[in-house]
């Protein structure tokens, strides 16, 4: 393992309405340590309050995928895009040349608990577009954004993958990498061999790894994680 992300150590921001873990430099949030993994460059855990939300702001030449933990967020975009995202939906947004939009709680008795995750993509000033998709789990390891969008996943402008890893307690699964890897824990404990080392990690923890290693995953517990496939 190259780099080991704790939850305990993320930055983090609190603003009454909103309660956010960042991951890697965000907002005022800055670590040189941790400015992102290949082209993996935020994922914030963000926890909204009801009838809140992130007003219409600009995006532009950035990949970015929300995934919906609890309760639901809705989507609105210059591009005439309005969609509510319910737990366990994907959307993915490429804000290209220029878009704004909003993200807000859909509900105003419950908040809404989801991963933002940006991607820098492989070319600037593309027209912005918009993918949102339901994907049933399809055994441990299952594509939720593709480059191509194979199998049902939703397509992204880089050389990226992104997949949703789910074990059962006892559950384990050989994780390969070809390239860089990077495993964040959604909720859930896990113990990872790499070579004979053994880490533990549980909710909001996360490793990246290096080329052509084999990392054996064992769930203590219900684990649900994004399982991350970057360029080198």
């Amino acid at each position: 393992m190259k780099y080991i992300r704790k939850s305990a150590e993320r930055g983090s921001a609190s603003f009454g309405w909103l309660n956010s873990k960042h991951s890697f430099s965000f907002g005022r949030y800055y670590d040189p340590k941790h400015m992102g993994i290949s082209v993996l460059r935020v994922i914030n855990e963000d926890v909204v309050m009801p009838g809140h939300g992130f007003g219409k702001h600009g995006h532009r030449d950035m990949e970015i995928v929300s995934y919906v933990i609890e309760g639901a967020l809705k989507h609105e975009d210059s591009e005439g895009n309005s969609y509510v995202v319910p737990a366990g939906d994907v959307q993915r947004m490429s804000a290209g040349k220029g878009v704004m939009h909003s993200e807000l709680n859909a509900s105003d008795n419950e908040h809404v608990k989801f991963l933002q995750i940006w991607i820098t993509p492989s070319s600037k000033g593309i027209a912005p577009s918009y993918e949102q998709t339901t994907i049933e789990q399809a055994g441990p390891l299952t594509p939720l954004v593709t480059p191509q969008g194979n199998g049902g996943s939703l397509s992204i402008h880089q050389d990226a993958s992104i997949h949703r890893l789910v074990l059962e307690a006892g559950q384990s699964l050989a994780l390969e990498t070809a390239r860089t890897g990077y495993l964040h824990i959604i909720s859930g404990s896990a113990t990872v061999n790499n070579q004979h080392l053994y880490h533990r990690f549980e909710s909001g923890d996360a490793f990246a790894s290096t080329q052509n290693e084999t990392y054996q995953v064992v769930a203590e517990s219900a684990l649900e994680a994004l399982w991350f496939d970057l360029p080198v």
